[in-house]
Order: C-alpha cells, then sequence, then structure tokens
C-alpha cells in the first residue's frame, strides 16, 4: 500500500509537475523544499476563500465604524451644495436695506359755522325792518316763509325779505316798474330772468319768490344783507 501511494506521486500528470517548479525557489543553491502536502490541501479547500473573505469584510467595517477622526469640514462637504429655498438669506456690503416711517398730520376740521340768526336781526333792527308777524295761509307771504325756513334762515331773515319786497313791489305778483321794466314780486331786471325757475313766472307767485330767493342768496347771501343793501342805495 506504501508503495503504491509513492507510484502515485510519480505518475502525476504534467500540469501538477508543472505547479510544483512555479513554487521551486529561486534562491542560490539549488531548489528549495516542495510545499508540505498537508498545507497545499488546506490552501485548496473549497470552504477557505468564502472565510477570509468574510474575515476581511468584518476587519473593514470595524475600523470603518472605530474611526472617529473625520474632521467636520469632510462632513460638511456631504451636505446638499444648493441652499434650501426660503430658508436662507445672503447680504453683501452690496445690499442695504432702508426703512422709511411716514409721517402724518391731523387737521381738524374746522367747526361749523354758527347760524346769524342775531346778526341778521341786528342788521334788520339796525335798518328798520320790523316783524313780519304770522303771513296768513296761502298768501305769497306763506310761500316764502316755508322757503326761507327750508334754506336754514332764521324769523330775522323773513323780517328782513318781507320788509324788502314791501318797498320793491308790495308782494305783487303782476307789479312792474314803468321806467326800468322790473317785473313781479322780487321785480327782476328783466322779468323773463325768471324762466329758470319756471315757465310760468308771469303768474306763479313762488316761481317767482324760488328766482328770488336764488338771486338774494348768490348776490348777497341772506334777505338781510340785501335789505342793508337796499336801504344804502336804495335798490339790490
Amino acid at each position: 500500500m506504501i508503495v503504491g501511494k509513492h507510484n502515485a506521486q510519480f505518475t502525476r500528470p504534467a500540469a501538477s509537475t508543472s505547479r510544483s517548479s512555479q513554487r521551486t525557489s529561486t534562491r542560490p543553491g539549488g531548489a528549495a523544499p516542495q510545499r508540505p502536502l498537508s498545507l497545499e490541501r488546506h490552501v485548496r479547500s473549497p470552504w477557505s476563500l468564502p472565510v477570509f473573505s468574510s474575515i476581511a469584510v468584518v476587519s473593514l467595517a470595524l475600523v470603518s465604524i472605530s474611526d472617529t477622526s473625520t474632521p467636520a469640514a469632510a462632513i460638511e462637504t456631504m451636505a446638499p451644495a444648493s441652499p434650501i429655498v426660503g430658508q436662507e438669506f445672503t447680504a453683501t456690503a452690496e445690499h442695504s436695506i432702508a426703512a422709511a416711517v411716514a409721517s402724518y398730520e391731523i387737521v381738524e376740521p374746522a367747526p361749523e359755522p354758527e347760524p346769524e340768526t342775531e346778526p341778521a336781526a341786528a342788521a334788520a333792527a339796525s335798518f328798520g325792518a320790523p316783524a313780519a308777524g304770522t303771513p296768513d295761509p296761502g298768501s305769497a307771504k306763506a310761500i316764502a316763509a316755508d322757503m326761507v325756513a327750508a334754506r336754514g334762515w332764521g324769523a330775522g331773515e323773513f323780517d328782513c325779505l318781507v320788509a324788502l319786497w314791501n318797498k320793491e313791489s308790495g308782494w305783487n305778483v303782476y307789479a312792474m316798474n314803468p321806467s326800468s321794466g322790473a317785473y313781479g314780486i322780487p321785480q327782476s331786471l328783466p322779468g323773463s330772468k325768471m324762466a329758470t325757475a319756471g315757465a310760468d313766472w308771469q303768474t306763479n307767485p313762488a316761481t317767482q319768490i324760488t328766482w328770488g330767493l336764488g338771486y338774494i342768496q348768490g348776490r348777497y347771501g341772506t334777505p338781510c344783507g340785501a335789505w342793508a343793501h337796499s336801504q344804502a342805495v336804495g335798490w339790490y
């Protein structure tokens, strides 16, 4: 049995002999002794390569976990290069932020003028405008009293109006000045001006009074103003 085994070593194929020649040392002084057969069988075992590979992978993982010397700069490089929109603002020397505070001025409205009841009455009294009293219902004076009150004028203004038109026309709707041609209760010159208040200006006292009060307000302000002017110069 031993002889047969010895013969098997000498009858190996040429490929095995080639491997043995590759393992021959190149040291001077002759060939090195061959590797023991037991070690060669251990290296050629089918499970040796997976075992060595697993050991290498585990060793590399342990080295990676235990290495804490990575600088902070290297960690920052792993952050995303682009900033998150809406969470970052960069200001340089070329930018500036300016805020202006608006100034406000409080302007109080002017107080409304009080009705000039007393001055009007004083003006009427100074120029001798007597109290008109209560007019007859439905008369031209009654119509005028309502229109005077509707414009916000007091009783003194009505007294001045009554005195003014008593002097001009006697409150006659058809009164006409033969020399000037003035017509109606307010003595419009010419009378056709009153057509702006109504087409019946020749016969309707309300139309004539409406036009007359508008003329007085636009030129003299109040009936007492027109009465004072009439008393001073003789006409209004």
